[in-house]
């Protein structure tokens, strides 16, 4: 495909409706749309640059943020103020990426809870939808500034592996970055459509996706029938990529000049010169046999023959990887007609053979591999808006649909634009001990605060069992059928107490109320996600405020009576925080009590233990 800098500045762009496709990376990020002139996908650019965005954002000295290639230069120089790969953070808890924590060189939140995970920078703290909102929106002024015209509606695509707290967190940051998110497509999806495959509607194929990105590997297996893509598996190593493969080249200059890891980690310029040199070598050899370059005085140079040894065991195990994924796939290498491929690591020729070699076949490569999923988001943005008469679209929900939580927040657990029929299933606890009944209400609308959404039904699940907060497990079931009849569901787990209710089709509202209550959530988005963040922080500080004191009460003959005296203060401190409306004041006083209580709740665990180990109960 040609790559053309393009600067529409001419009134054809305004003959339809202008839904742009993001691809939103954990390395790289960038924005596409179907030509009005040529009708092909093209990724923007601004003249003679470059069409990826550095998903990196880094904060001054005040608090301000600044995204993409400005951005990089302080990964080295200052690195606790420079967010990158908040992707892999989308959705998580930080118990599921505590093993991974030393990865971050940024202060990533330690309470040890279920809690969505933060980012601490200086006084300031961020979810990961705030990051990547950043991210978007820097995106979406990109875009409007190529473009010269508004750009507020987007398809943005996910890994296949992505859940549902990954993916509604992407939609609430396109939504914090201004944008009307119609659609969230998986990454392998998009890369098959920018290939054309699955338009034909007669087609039936199963095809192997392989993205080898800058920081991470997947591979899918789908199944295209009548224009519909259905994952049969995914596999993929979240610490691998195109950075690793210019680590061993770095590691190869390091042992021949004799440069330490000390060194590097003393001189932060000199690695980040190092490692980009390393990454010069990697391109230079997908062409060439040798590199060779001068750098500080000192002669660096490799053969591509060196160079295809040193990444072997990488490539190995991204084949483990497509061996797994084939397995649970119940498939052989056989049933796949096409290999696509997708990210910038797979022009390397070694990668290529290699997956060649694997599947039996030559591998489809001939659109660009940063491009793809973002050309194939845009080929499905112009599919919804409308321009490409060939597709079949099935209905879809108007607007979101979910329950109230704590604080009055809204829970979604159908978003907006979902295709139906559809089912979602989600798990939540109680609040207070003893609790025997939990009232589910359901809203809909896009606002984060359920006052300001509709109320469509209500009901109460009675019967729970007396236990202690967060023991029992309601599950909330929403079934929407093929009439848009929604029907909502709740089960208490373990005593199987269950009720349910049944909601009308399309819950009454004219195109114009939905209209509005779309651009009303756009246009609060920010209000929203503060209102939103602080009921968090809030709900959360009472929850540790509670448990702090039950646990002192239980244990006080392990504390000190400084340690007492100190829990004491911070706990004042806490609840003087929760008078003021003031998120990252809260989120502050929370992580010093956490750092007070967590020697003495260490010494009350290792006590348990042992006390458990000579045949007492915990």
């Amino acid at each position: 495909m040609a790559k053309i800098a393009i600067n529409i500045a001419t009134g054809s762009l305004q003959q339809a409706e202008m839904i742009v496709g993001i691809d939103l990376g954990t390395t790289n990020s960038l924005v596409a749309i179907i030509h009005p002139e040529t009708k092909q996908p093209v990724a923007l650019r601004e003249f003679n640059t470059s069409s990826l965005v550095p998903s990196i954002v880094h904060f001054d000295e005040f608090g301000n943020p600044t995204v993409g290639e400005q951005a990089r230069a302080f990964l080295e120089l200052d690195p606790q103020n420079t967010i990158f790969s908040a992707k892999r953070l989308m959705g998580k808890s930080y118990k599921d990426i505590k093993e991974n924590a030393g990865f971050f060189a940024y202060k990533v939140i330690d309470d040890d809870t279920e809690s969505l995970v933060k980012v601490q920078v200086g006084n300031q703290f961020f979810s990961p939808i705030e990051l990547s909102s950043f991210i978007l929106k820097e995106l979406k002024q990109r875009a409007e500034h190529i473009l010269k015209t508004p750009v507020t509606k987007a398809v943005i695509t996910v890994p296949a592996y992505f859940n549902d707290a990954q993916r509604q967190a992407t939609r609430d940051a396109g939504k914090l970055a201004g944008l009307d998110v119609m659609r969230i497509v998986n990454e392998p999806t998009a890369a098959s459509l920018a290939y054309g495959l699955g338009m034909n509607q007669e087609e039936e194929a199963t095809i192997a996706v392989y993205d080898l990105g800058g920081g991470t590997f997947d591979i899918s297996i789908l199944h295209i029938s009548n224009g519909i893509f259905e994952v049969l598996s995914t596999n993929g190593d979240t610490y691998l990529g195109g950075d690793d493969l210019d680590r061993t080249i770095m590691q190869h200059w390091m042992n021949e000049v004799g440069i330490t890891i000390d060194e590097l980690h003393q001189h932060k310029s000199l690695a980040q010169g190092l490692r980009l040199k390393a990454e010069e070598a990697k391109k230079h050899l997908s062409t060439h046999e040798r590199f060779s370059t001068d750098w500080n005085g000192e002669v660096l140079s490799i053969t591509k023959t060196v160079f295809e040894e040193l990444i072997q065991p990488l490539i190995e195990k991204t084949i483990d990887c497509c061996k797994r994924a084939l397995t649970d796939a119940k498939l052989s290498t056989d049933a796949i007609s096409t290999i696509v491929m997708v990210g910038g690591s797979t022009r390397v020729p070694a990668v290529k053979n290699a997956v060649s070699a694997f599947f039996g076949k030559p591998v489809n490569d001939r659109v660009n591999p940063d491009e793809v999923v973002a050309l194939g988001a845009a080929i499905q943005a112009d599919i919804l808006a409308g321009n490409n008469k060939d597709f079949l679209l099935l209905d879809i929900t108007p607007l979101s649909l979910g329950i109230e939580t704590m604080g009055g927040l809204m829970d979604v657990l159908i978003p907006r634009n979902s295709k139906i029929p559809t089912s979602v299933g989600r798990q939540y606890t109680t609040h207070k001990d003893g609790q025997g009944s939990m009232r589910i209400s359901v809203f809909q609308g896009e606002r984060d605060l359920v006052k300001d959404n509709r109320k469509l039904a209500e009901f109460n699940l009675t019967g729970i069992p007396g236990m202690p907060a967060g023991l029992p497990k309601v599950e909330v079931q929403f079934l929407i059928d093929a009439d848009g009849i929604l029907v909502v569901k709740a089960k208490e787990l373990r005593s199987g107490t269950e009720q349910s209710i049944e909601v009308k089709p399309q819950f009454g509202l004219t195109d114009e109320e939905v209209e509005n209550m779309l651009m009303d959530s756009i246009t609060h988005a920010k209000d929203d996600m503060q209102i939103r963040a602080l009921v968090e922080a809030r709900t959360e500080a009472e929850q540790i405020l509670d448990v702090t004191e039950k646990f002192i009460g239980k244990n006080q003959s392990l504390l000190t009576q400084q340690e007492i005296l100190d829990t004491a203060a911070a706990m004042q401190a806490l609840q003087m925080a929760l008078t003021m409306d003031d998120k990252n004041l809260i989120q502050t006083k929370i992580e010093e009590l956490n750092e007070v209580s967590r020697p003495f709740a260490e010494r009350a665990m290792d006590a348990a233990v042992s006390g458990a180990l000579k045949g007492k109960t915990i």
